[in-house]
C-alpha cells in the first residue's frame, strides 16, 4: 500500500471523527438554532432564558483548544481496530469518549504544571481565566458521555462502555495523582516500576480505552465464547504499551528540542520525574543532590534558569536521553506487533491492518519528532 493511498485513507476516516467531534462540540450552540438538538442530548430539557452566549461560556475554552489540532490518534486507533474486526464505522460515534477526556486533561495538566503554553497559543487558564478553564475541562470529561445514548446498540453494550469509560478515567486521575506527588516532593525517587504504572494510568488508559472500545463496537454479543475478552486483553495491552511508549518519547522530547507549544525543559520547572531522569539517578546515585538543586532553582527560575541546561546536559552525557528513547520506541514497535494480527487466530489483517501499523508508526516518529497529540 503507497504512501499516498494510505494517506487519503487516514484523511477520510479524520474528516469523519473530526464530524462527530464538532457536532458534540460546536462553536456556536445556539438554543433558537440547529444545535437545538445537541443541547438537549447535553443538558436535557432546559427552562428559562438560557442564551447562546451563556451556553458559549462553558464550551469556547474547549472549543478553542479542540479546534488548535491534535493527531487525533486515539479515535483514530478505535476506529480503525473496530473496521479491522469487521465492524466499520460502528465505532465512530463513540469518537467522544476518547477525544473529548484527552482535551479535558490538556486543560487541567496546564493548570497544575503552572504551564503558559499549548499548541502554540495561550494555555486555556490564562487566555480564558482557571476559573473557566477547570469548568470546561470538568465538563468535557462529562460530555463525553453524552455520546452514549444514541449510540444503536443493545443497553447491555451500552451499560459495558459505560463501566469501562469510567474505570478509565479513574485510572488516567489517579495516575495523574502519581506523577503530581513525585514532582512536589524534588527528593523523592519512584521506582521504575511505579513510574511504569504511572504511565499506564495516566497516558495508557485513553489508550487502552480506544481499542478495547473498537473490539466492542466490532462484536455482536454472540461472539465465539472467550473470543471478544481476548481480544480486548491483547489489543487493549499492547494500546496502553502505546501510550506508555508515547509518553516516554513525549518526556524525552521535552528535554531535548522542546515539546511543540511549550518550552524545552519545562519539565524541570515541574520538577517532573520522567524516565530519563530516573534512569540517570539510579545509574548515580550520588548525584541526586544534583538533580534536587536543578529542579529548586527552575522552580523560582523558570525555563530560563540556567539549572535547566544543567541537568539536560548531565542527563545527555549519561547516555539516559537516548537509552529512553529506545525504551519508548522498543513499547510501540511491540503495540505494532500485536496490531498486525488478530490475537487467537493469526490471522493477518488487510486494509485496516496496515493502516494500522502506519499509524503507530506514525506515532513513534511524531513524538520525536515533536508534533502534539
Amino acid at each position: 500500500m503507497d504512501k499516498q493511498y494510505m494517506d487519503r485513507a487516514y484523511i477520510q476516516r479524520l474528516e469523519k471523527i473530526e464530524a462527530i467531534l464538532q457536532a458534540w462540540l460546536p462553536d456556536h450552540p445556539d438554543p433558537a438554532g440547529p444545535e437545538h438538538q445537541w443541547m438537549t442530548e447535553a443538558f436535557g430539557y432546559l427552562e428559562g432564558a438560557l442564551t447562546s452566549e451563556l451556553v458559549k461560556a462553558l464550551t469556547q475554552p474547549g472549543w478553542d483548544l479542540f479546534n488548535r489540532g491534535g493527531k487525533r490518534w486515539r479515535p483514530l486507533l478505535m476506529t480503525l481496530v473496530c473496521e479491522a474486526l469487521g465492524g466499520g464505522d460502528r465505532a465512530l460515534p463513540l469518537t467522544p469518549l476518547v477525544e473529548f477526556p484527552h482535551t479535558a486533561s490538556l486543560i487541567h495538566d496546564d493548570i497544575e504544571d503552572n504551564a503558559d503554553e499549548r499548541r502554540r497559543e495561550p494555555a486555556i487558564h490564562i487566555r480564558y481565566g482557571t476559573d473557566r478553564a477547570i469548568n470546561t475541562g470538568a465538563f468535557l470529561y462529562f460530555l463525553a458521555l453524552a455520546c452514549i445514548s444514541p449510540w444503536d446498540v443493545p443497553a447491555e453494550r451500552k451499560n459495558q462502555v459505560v463501566k469501562l469509560w469510567g474505570v478509565s478515567m479513574r485510572r488516567l486521575h489517579l495516575g495523574q495523582a502519581m506523577d503530581i506527588g513525585w514532582h512536589r516532593d524534588f527528593s523523592s525517587l519512584p521506582s521504575l516500576e511505579a513510574y511504569d504504572l504511572m504511565c499506564r494510568l495516566k497516558t495508557g488508559s485513553l489508550a487502552r480505552l480506544a481499542a478495547v472500545l473498537g473490539v466492542l463496537a466490532a462484536l455482536p454479543g454472540d461472539t465465539v465464547p472467550g473470543h471478544e475478552a481476548l481480544l480486548c486483553n491483547a489489543l487493549g495491552k499492547a494500546a496502553e504499551n502505546l501510550g506508555v511508549g508515547f509518553q516516554i518519547l513525549d518526556d524525552v522530547k521535552n528535554l531535548t528540542t522542546g515539546n511543540p507549544g511549550k518550552k524545552r525543559g519545562d519539565d524541570v520547572v515541574e520538577g517532573k520525574k520522567s524516565l530519563p531522569v530516573l534512569l540517570y539517578l539510579y545509574r548515580h546515585p550520588d548525584h541526586q543532590a544534583l538533580v534536587v538543586r536543578c529542579f529548586a532553582a527552575a522552580r523560582q527560575g523558570g525555563s530560563r534558569a540556567p539549572e535547566v541546561e544543567e541537568l539536560i546536559e548531565a542527563l545527555t552525557a549519561a547516555g539516559v536521553l537516548i537509552e529512553a528513547a529506545e525504551q519508548g520506541r522498543s513499547l510501540i514497535r511491540e503495540a505494532r506487533e500485536v496490531f498486525s494480527h488478530i490475537p487467537g487466530t493469526g490471522q493477518v489483517l488487510g486494509e485496516s491492518g496496515a493502516l494500522l501499523g502506519g499509524l503507530l508508526d506514525f506515532i513513534g516518529e511524531t513524538s520525536i519528532q515533536g508534533q502534539e497529540g
